[in-house]
């Protein structure tokens, strides 16, 4: 009910005239649902992740990590597709009129890469936003269809492939396997509508913004603060503000921290060193840099099978998909679904931060798109322009050739 929940209580939330009435509103009605919200996903995800990885292990041993992959990919079935594959698919269903661009927006529109940051707007909100999605597709155009069928042929192969190897354990494998793909739908369906409650949360500091006169300094407000202002009890915070932009400006301009930060951390005084590890931060050693990297190999976890060479595109931001031409390999921090429209364009995916059950691992497998994820440091030791050797399966990235691209 929750798509019909939030669209009738944004409802209510614009027809508030009074401070007091969206205070009523959070405290009877949004609180709650934002809470609830926040439980079944976190419940829905370890429903999944405690279920998927014995499984994957025990696959992985009987019949490869590439067969393994291909038995839990094609997790979308007849009644209802993953939610992460949505954005995608549906670019792909209005670049050729098969589906409405309101449609689209009612389904997807929730859904973007900062769609748990209450002060940014959501694709739905941009009337721009789909006309740039539509505009590289056309570009490059990929058949998501096919990517999807050829997916579902090369785990019908493989299932066959287990039937032979393994004819006694097979029967509850299968269905271990097709429990493990329910519980993934339902942690993505559960993800899905947290994002909806989240926008229906912006819709609300929106509409606090305009009856107290605050505009965007309204995030800079803890909610508390917000519901004294709206009750009329007033706040001293708002003198707080300009002090709380200017700190939020210092912080937004530092480079991503380390993945692993041990001990005490000053992010101004690590950003301001020249010989900053960006992968690892040890405040109880006196030695940060480490020495250049003889290897030219990369290792992190296996997120989609396949193997693949090509130039690598870095890019920090899905805003930057259109520089992605159809075959590079995509390097970046981590991905979240407002990257996926511009997966099918990719020859692979490797990212610093992730694992087996991640955002990019589960899509790419989706797609058949090979991706090594949680290397740590791939975004530092690749650049724009080198050309790699992807295994998926293995979770190997070997550098053939140092490009010339920009950094």
């Amino acid at each position: 009910d929750n798509p019909g929940w939030c669209q009738a209580m944004q409802a209510r939330i614009l027809e508030a005239t009074e401070g007091s009435e969206l205070v009523l509103l959070w405290e009877q009605d949004i609180k709650h649902r934002s809470r609830e919200a926040d439980l079944r996903v976190l419940l829905t995800a370890n429903h999944s992740s405690a279920y998927t990885m014995p499984l994957w292990r025990e696959l992985v041993e009987r019949v490869g990590p590439d067969d393994a992959n291909a038995l839990l990919s094609n997790l979308s079935d007849g009644s209802q597709s993953l939610d992460c594959l949505g954005p995608v698919v549906g670019v792909a269903l209005v670049a050729y009129g098969q589906q409405s661009r309101q449609e689209y927006l009612q389904l997807w529109g929730h859904r973007g890469a900062h769609e748990f940051e209450l002060s940014l707007p959501r694709p739905a909100e941009d009337p721009t936003w789909l006309d740039q999605q539509l505009e590289q597709y056309k570009a490059s155009p990929v058949d998501v269809g096919a990517m999807l069928q050829a997916q579902r042929a090369g785990y019908q192969a493989a299932w066959e492939r287990l039937q032979e190897s393994c004819l006694r354990q097979a029967p509850g494998l299968g269905r271990r396997i097709e429990e493990s793909a329910r519980r993934a739908r339902l942690r993505e369906a559960a993800r899905s509508e947290l994002a909806r409650v989240c926008w229906l949360m912006r819709h609300f500091a929106l509409q606090a913004a305009e009856l107290t006169g605050l505009g965007q300094a309204v995030f800079f407000l803890r909610l508390d603060e917000l519901l004294d202002l709206l009750s009329g009890k007033g706040s001293q915070a708002v003198h707080y503000l300009p002090d709380r932009q200017a700190m939020y400006e210092r912080y937004k301009a530092l480079p991503p921290y380390p993945s692993i930060i041990s001990g005490r951390f000053d992010p101004f005084e690590w950003a301001a060193d020249p010989d900053r590890r960006n992968n690892l931060y040890d405040a109880h050693t006196s030695v940060q840099a480490e020495p250049v990297e003889e290897s030219k190999t990369i290792k992190g976890s296996p997120g989609a099978a396949g193997r693949i060479e090509g130039r690598v595109r870095r890019l920090d931001d899905p805003s930057q998909g259109g520089d992605l031409q159809a075959g590079e390999v995509l390097v970046t921090a981590q991905t979240n679904i407002g990257w996926t429209p511009i997966f099918p364009r990719a020859g692979a995916i490797i990212t610093d931060i992730g694992a087996t059950l991640s955002h990019a691992a589960i899509v790419a497998r989706e797609l058949g798109v090979p991706a090594v994820v949680g290397c740590g440091d791939a975004t530092r030791r690749l650049k724009t322009g080198d050309y790699v050797r992807v295994d998926g399966g293995l979770g190997l990235v070997e550098i053939l050739e140092s490009g010339v691209g920009e950094e």
